[in-house]
């Protein structure tokens, strides 16, 4: 095994102070110090050591996850590298020790350092970036944050996430607003069809427009970037939600050009658990209202997104070493691991009669989550049959379009798990779950 000190000069600042901490902190971690060295010198395309499982085993061993069970929901929310546990902990115990004077007066203004970070590695302005508990409240901060009238018409797809669905609903129930939905495929493999299917649905009565980067229910990723700049054109805004896409694969916001967009941190980034980003453009901030009054003097400034009363310090300053557990294995090549989980359990169980698979394999269209069906199962059966006989945890996804069980792998997934989650899936076919 390499020297700590050939190690820390071997490898960037920023990986150097993520890896640091994971093999200085928790115990059982030597092996994330030779992982995340090798992980520095290789490139994170041709390969790059995706396959190499005893580098990977290596990662794993950050998180202290529970290996009796076999965690296939880290879509839902995903476990933290305990260098973000122990992060989080100690800054918890600080402001207890004093919390009017330790937390509001000392860690809460170091959140602005974590905005600052966020923006830096997502491409945009730290004025930008607010800090909310989770996916939901950014998205509903900008749901109902635009004024709309009777009759004014919101346009999402089928497939949003249903907390998404129901806020729109309330609001049709109280102001008489109206919620237009159309399908799209499944899965969707042309971009622009997906363009032209939001802009078929547009009417003269079309306020507001609200679309997935990534589909909740079987990771398909939208080209939300084009949607965005076919919306603008038409003079409409477009909330985008980002809950499953941020850290999951590599892009930045400025790729995006998107106006309203609003993720967690606790699915891939690993942040502490009830965490979230928003991103409003900057010349958006004034007119889009927060979902809790602020004063007035906040009403261009990012942070009036932020008035919840009292919150928590520690879950936000934690962020900062998820960021730079992210940053040290490297966003692209994240992505491209996650990619070849998915394709490691998939292409295996396409080779059996009745599996029909609604997510892409194809580049680009999604990444590490991906639904499977078995044709003759009730999908919601087979969840839990995978989990009181097998001790494996999926999720179960009932749509009008279309029926399955959604896996999604994590860095710390190993290719044995997924063996046990294969053998599984072909009893089932084979025998059924009675």
């Amino acid at each position: 095994m390499p020297s700590r000190r050939r190690f820390l000069g071997a490898i960037s600042i920023p990986a150097v102070a993520g890896f640091t901490a994971v093999c200085l902190e928790p115990a059982r971690l030597a092996e994330a110090l030779a992982a995340a060295e090798e992980l520095s010198r290789r490139p994170a395309g041709g390969g790059g050591g995706l396959d190499d499982e005893a580098l990977w085993f290596g990662v794993s061993q950050a998180f202290t996850v529970d290996r009796s069970l076999v965690n296939l929901n880290n879509g839902g929310v995903s476990p933290s590298p305990a260098v973000v546990q122990e992060a989080m902990k100690r800054h918890l115990d600080y402001s207890n020790s004093a919390p009017p004077y330790t937390m509001w007066r000392i860690l809460e203004p170091q959140r602005e350092g974590v905005r600052k970070r966020l923006a830096r590695q997502f491409g945009c302005d730290p004025e930008e970036i607010a800090l909310t508990r989770n996916a939901s409240e950014g998205l509903q901060i900008c749901q109902l944050g635009f004024d709309l009238k009777p009759g004014d018409e919101v346009l999402t797809t089928t497939q949003d996430y249903p907390r998404m669905i129901t806020t729109f609903k309330q609001r049709e129930r109280r102001e008489g607003i109206v919620l237009r939905q159309f399908s799209i495929p499944v899965p969707a493999e042309d971009p622009g069809e997906i363009v032209r299917l939001f802009e078929r649905h547009i009417t003269p009565q079309t306020r507001l427009i609200l679309a997935c980067h990534m589909i909740n229910l079987t990771g398909q990723i939208l080209p939300v970037s084009q949607i965005t700049s076919m919306a603008r054109n038409r003079g409409l805004p477009v909330i985008i939600d980002g809950a499953h896409a941020l850290a999951h694969f590599d892009f930045s916001l400025t790729d995006l050009n998107c106006d309203y967009y609003a993720t967690s941190l606790h699915k891939w980034l690993f942040a502490p658990h009830g965490t979230g980003l928003l991103y409003v453009r900057r010349t958006k901030i004034r007119d889009l209202w927060p979902m809790m009054a602020a004063p007035e003097v906040l009403d261009s400034d990012i942070r009036k997104f932020e008035e919840i009363g009292t919150h928590p310090a520690a879950n936000y300053l934690a962020i900062a070493e998820a960021l730079t557990f992210h940053q040290g294995i490297g966003p692209r090549r994240k992505a491209q691991r996650l990619v070849y989980l998915r394709d490691y359990w998939a292409t295996r169980l396409l080779q059996q009669e009745r599996v029909r698979l609604h997510t892409s394999l194809k580049p680009g269209f999604a990444c590490g989550i991906a639904t499977v069906e078995i044709q003759g199962i009730d999908s919601a059966t087979l969840n839990g049959w995978l989990w009181n006989k097998h001790r494996i945890l999926t999720t179960a996804i009932g749509h009008d379009d279309f029926q399955g069980i959604r896996v999604s792998p994590s860095v710390f997934t190993t290719l044995n798990e997924l063996d046990r989650f294969c053998d599984a899936m072909e009893h089932a076919i084979r025998h059924g779950v009675a």
